[in-house]
């Protein structure tokens, strides 16, 4: 059974920090040793941790949206060139010359 739920923290001196949601989330093994290891070392809470890199990550740059738009218009201009067909002439290298620069 999984619970959601959702509470205000009340650190001493009664302030509030915040309402929290509830998540469950699965990491892989080498994460989870690292994660304990961090909030060892920091005293930080496992839960401190997963939130700092949440805001890092966030606050960096922009989370990366598919535009699926953009990609049909891509898969288009390849189709394009496709029926294009070949290209008159030949290449004058070989690709085993490319990886002698």
């Amino acid at each position: 059974m999984m619970y959601n739920v959702m509470y205000t923290i009340r650190p001493a001196g009664g302030k509030t920090m915040g309402t929290k949601v509830r998540k469950q989330v699965y990491i892989e093994q080498d994460q989870d040793r690292l994660l304990s290891r961090l909030s060892a070392e920091t005293g930080l809470s496992e839960a401190e941790i997963i939130r700092q890199a949440i805001d890092r990550h966030t606050r960096g740059a922009p989370l990366l949206r598919r535009d699926l738009a953009v990609w049909q218009e891509e898969r288009a201009f390849i189709q394009q060139l496709i029926h294009q067909g070949r290209v008159p002439g030949h290449r004058t290298w070989q690709r085993e010359e490319l990886h002698e620069r």
